[in-house]
C-alpha cells in the first residue's frame, strides 16, 4: 500500500500548553514556531508516523518577563536545548503514544486523540484535521524550578496540560 504524507498548516494550527499558577489561576501558553509531519498507509491515520517539533525560542504567554524566564535554565533552558521534539509510536485512532523529548530528557507520552476528519478546501487542497490533549509532569524533564508563597502555594504546577489543535494539508 502507498504511504500518503501530511504536512502540518501552521496557518490553521495551534500548540499550547495551560499551567496553574499559585494554584488558583490558570496561565496559557503557546508556541509560535513549529512544524509536524504525518506519514499513513491508511486512510483513518492507525499506525500512521507523526514527528513534531517546536522553537523553544518562540515560547509566547503573553509576557515578556514570563517567557524570559520560561526560556532560561531553570525550565527549558533555550539556549542549550533550542527545540522540544515528539516521534509517535503507536496510534490507534484514539490515543497517540511516543517519545517526548524536553529538555534533552525523552520521555513516553499518550496523548487524547479527537480525529475531526478530511475535507477539501476551497483551493483544492484535502486537509485533515485533529486536536491531541495530554499532560506531562513537568519536573520528569528538568524544568524543576518552584517557589513557595508565604501562605504556603506552590508558585507553578508540576501538571502541564497540552492542547494540540492541528491541520495537515496531503501532499501529492
Amino acid at each position: 500500500m502507498a504511504t500518503t504524507k501530511w504536512i502540518l498548516d501552521p496557518s490553521h494550527s495551534e500548540v499550547s500548553f495551560k499551567v496553574k499558577h499559585m494554584m488558583i489561576s490558570t496561565v496559557t501558553g503557546h508556541f509560535d514556531e513549529f512544524e509536524a509531519s504525518i506519514e499513513t498507509e491508511q486512510e483513518d491515520f492507525k499506525n500512521a508516523e507523526m514527528r513534531f517539533s517546536a522553537k523553544v525560542d518562540s515560547i509566547n504567554t503573553k509576557n515578556s518577563d514570563r517567557d524570559a524566564h520560561l526560556k532560561s535554565e531553570d525550565f527549558f533552558n533555550a539556549a542549550a536545548h533550542p527545540e522540544l521534539s515528539f516521534t509517535s509510536t503507536d496510534f490507534d485512532g484514539e490515543k497517540l503514544t511516543g517519545k517526548i523529548t524536553l529538555r534533552g530528557v525523552t520521555k513516553e507520552i499518550t496523548l487524547e486523540v479527537d480525529y475531526n476528519g478530511i475535507v477539501e478546501d476551497p483551493y483544492g487542497q484535502t486537509k485533515a484535521g485533529f486536536e491531541f490533549t495530554g499532560s506531562l509532569n513537568r519536573k520528569d524533564f528538568g524544568l524543576s524550578w518552584s517557589a513557595v508563597t508565604e501562605a504556603g502555594n506552590v508558585v507553578v504546577s508540576d501538571k502541564v496540560k497540552l492542547i494540540v489543535n492541528a491541520q495537515f494539508i496531503k501532499q501529492d
